[in-house]
């Protein structure tokens, strides 16, 4: 071992690795430890020679006391080393050695993290190399270590990660993917390493693992780290970490000090000693059946029969079937396995074909692994026309046993219910599926879950899909809808009395609930499922409407962010929460009414005024027919926006006769609108109808500035005074539900 390196004398060595030697040495010039890092190569090679005096620059360049201190850059015998503070304590590398973190520890030590990282981006700088063995425990503090690979932001494509030979730089499990593709880096790099970090400090295992390079690559680019359960703030601790691992560097924070926010706002949930609890989940996609012969009496089987599969696997906690709208945007002839596995988030695909042959069906069927391509099972089953459900029963039940997935005894007895009694009462149920999914079709479905059910009146799953149709046949089609309405609460009544555990008719039965006004009563049931199934992607769905009608916007939003980690291609009504909120970008960016509903509102809010009626335009343009509630919805908007106000109004008033506005939420819309066209009377009487109606929305009520034309009036004041009181019936309730634990937020006690 050396005794000296310049005026330094050496006492130990603290560490080698590959490309240098780190000692301890005594500045015997100002009377202090050091610690004294030499690279090998940096006399020879000129690359060694670069990477040193990058790293005494950049921390050279920060000063802050969570960055480890430079004091000089020197050479000795031709041989660069860089002198810099002694720290006592241990790497977070050798900490995790021993086991995970309390959640109070781990958040404190990502909380000092991403403090020098704000300090680091400040200055324009991006680590690169965040991990473990670069995060340093002492006794004061976390300290961030090796900058050497630190760039400015936005490094041209080709250069952030690989050198010209190819050799990947940086630790892999903690590169973030534009790292990987050599795409420009900036700050979200790092936060993406961050996150990484933290989820291997509360689980004690790496966020992306593999035993070989290509492996970790691979989970970094395709999958997503297992789901932390335990306390309110472990479950606003896994939002913070999804968050941070998002894929595309724009669904991630945008800065250090937003992501240390979220953080601040976990730990005051509380339960802050608790180790978390990490559940790895399969995540499936059931694709349609490619048809290979067209044949009008089998063709509905392409997208009913995958459609029953995912909804009888849906209810089992140890998988994530991903939604049949969402496996019906991924359907093509040809499938690219490895782009399907990066764009839908899933770890296994069941693909097939399908072909009548006289009054036999053939199905043949594949489960593979993605995106690798592995195929785990492929088979042809051959089964009478009558006999479809047998076909369903077999292809879960064999997916089932290839994933290997741990059933518990409530599975086994999800998997073991609703078995329809005939034939029969099977087929006019799938038919009454696919047809129930356009508006023209309502009818003709409607009339086939009623025979399905004359067939087998124990059917529970045909009580659940006869209660959406009665829900939206209802709303917007008949003229009064209360006698509709009235029967689809009976069928899902009917549906949860058969089967108390069937997951469809909890999530439909919400949007009837919060269109009857009991918002507050679906809010406590989906939280009373959620405890249970924390990885039911419709029921936090279900539950971005629930809470939102009850003025619950935050929980709204913590709820389509849990459900958007287990499902991210799943649809919710999250954008009419951003708006209300006033976060007008984020509701326009989640809008997925088609035509949108918020977008030009937002817009409008935003002062985009010209965007918003560019959009109104272009969307009434391409409605057809021109005609009902939608249309004159589209027409009101754009007349208010083009000034003129007796066109608005028309259409308006001719709006109010629709059936469609008896939702509450509507209501509410309709007030504000002709308030801020100086029909006050009027609005005033729509904004009572919507709190008398169910729709809570005080928080935004307060402070919408269309609504200032009517604030002094007494009826005004008295619509607040009743959502007031309303919001904090609902966030007492919500509180008692144990609603902060579930979906990691608590609420404002007044909002």
């Amino acid at each position: 071992m050396l005794e000296r390196i310049g005026r330094y004398r050496v006492t130990r060595k603290l560490g080698e690795g590959g490309m240098g030697v780190v000692y301890a040495a005594h500045d015997e010039r100002l009377e202090r430890p050091v610690a004294l890092k030499m690279i090998r190569e940096a006399s020879t090679d000129d690359k060694a020679r670069e990477r040193l005096w990058r790293e005494a620059r950049a921390a050279a360049s920060v000063s802050h006391p969570n960055i480890c201190q430079l004091f000089e850059i020197a050479e000795e015998d031709g041989e660069l080393f860089i002198a810099m503070e002694l720290l006592e304590g241990e790497s977070l590398a050798e900490r995790l050695g021993r086991g995970p973190l309390k959640v109070a520890e781990a958040a404190q030590t990502a909380l000092a993290m991403l403090a020098a990282l704000e300090a680091l981006h400040r200055r324009e700088l991006v680590h690169r190399d965040l991990k473990p063995s670069n995060v340093f425990l002492t006794p004061h503090g976390i300290k961030l270590l090796d900058f050497g690979l630190a760039r400015p932001f936005q490094q041209e494509a080709g250069d952030a990660s690989l050198t010209q030979t190819g050799i990947l730089i940086g630790t892999p499990r903690y590169l973030a993917p534009e790292q990987i593709l050599g795409r420009p880096v900036d700050e979200r790099g790092d936060l993406f390493a961050a996150g990484a970090i933290l989820f291997e400090m509360l689980s004690g295992r790496p966020a992306f693992d593999g035993t070989a390079v290509m492996e970790v690559l691979s989970a970094v680019l395709h999958e997503q780290p297992a789901v932390l359960g335990g306390s309110a703030a472990i479950a606003a601790l896994d939002r913070v970490i999804h968050r941070a691992l998002a894929k595309q560097p724009e669904r991630r924070y945008a800065s250090a000090a937003a992501m240390a926010d979220d953080l601040r706002r976990t730990m005051a949930l509380g339960d802050t000693a608790e180790t978390p609890r990490a559940h790895p989940i399969t995540r499936l996609m059931v694709l349609p059946l490619r048809i290979l012969r067209s044949d009008p009496e089998t063709d509905f089987l392409a997208y009913s029969l995958p459609d029953a599969v995912t909804s009888s696997l849906s209810g089992l906690d140890s998988l994530i079937v991903r939604s049949s709208m969402t496996a019906a945007a991924f359907a093509s002839d040809t499938q690219d396995l490895e782009s399907l596995a990066g764009k839908a988030d899933v770890d296994a695909v069941l693909t097939g074909t399908l072909l009548r042959a006289g009054d036999q069906l053939r199905v043949n069927t594949q489960l593979a692994e993605v995106p690798g391509g592995a195929v785990l099972w492929s088979q042809t089953s051959q089964v009478p026309l009558g006999d479809v459900f047998k076909l369903q029963d077999e292809l879960t039940r064999r997916i089932v046993e290839s994933l290997a997935l741990p059933l518990s005894a409530r599975d086994r007895g999800v998997l073991g219910r609703d078995v329809p009694a005939t034939a029969k009462a099977y087929e006019c149920y799938l038919r009454a599926n696919q047809l129930g999914t356009e508006a023209r079709h309502w009818t003709v479905a409607r009339d086939l879950y009623l025979q399905c059910l004359a067939e087998d009146p124990g059917y529970a799953p045909a009580w659940a899909r006869l209660g959406r149709i009665h829900r939206v046949i209802g709303t917007y089609l008949d003229a009064d809808g209360r006698e509709s309405k009235a029967k689809a609460e009976e069928a899902f009544k009917r549906a949860l009395e058969l089967n108390p555990e069937l997951s469809v008719a909890h999530n439909l039965y919400t949007y009837l609930e919060v269109e009857m006004g009991r918002a507050q009563p679906a809010v406590l049931r989906l939280l009373e499922r959620a405890k249970r199934r924390t990885a039911d992607a419709e029921l936090f769905a279900g539950l971005v409407q629930a809470c939102r009608y009850a003025g619950l916007l935050e929980a709204s939003v913590a709820a389509y962010e849990t459900a958007v980690r287990v499902e991210p291609g799943i649809r919710t009504s999250v954008a009419h929460s951003y708006f209300m909120l006033g976060q007008y970008q984020r509701a326009i960016e989640t809008e997925v009414a088609d035509p949108p509903e918020v977008a030009g509102l937002a817009l409008v809010m935003l002062g985009r005024e010209a965007e918003a009626l560019e959009r109104l335009r272009s969307t009434e343009q391409s409605l057809l027919p021109r005609s009902g509630a939608l249309h004159d919805a589209l027409i009101a908007r754009r007349t208010l926006l083009e000034g003129k106000r007796s066109e608005c109004l028309i259409a308006t008033h001719r709006l109010l006769e629709k059936s469609t506005l008896r939702d509450p939420c509507g209501l509410f819309y309709m007030g504000r609108h002709l308030v801020y066209l100086g029909d006050l009377d009027r609005g005033l009487e729509l904004l009572l109808a919507s709190i008398e109606g169910g729709f809570c929305c005080h928080s935004f009520a307060t402070r919408d500035p269309w609504l200032d034309p009517i604030r002094a009036r007494p009826e005004f004041r008295d619509y607040l005074s009743r959502s007031a009181a309303r919001y904090g019936e609902a966030v007492k309730a919500f509180l008692e539900a144990g609603g902060d634990r579930v979906l990691g937020v608590s609420p404002a006690v007044t909002a």
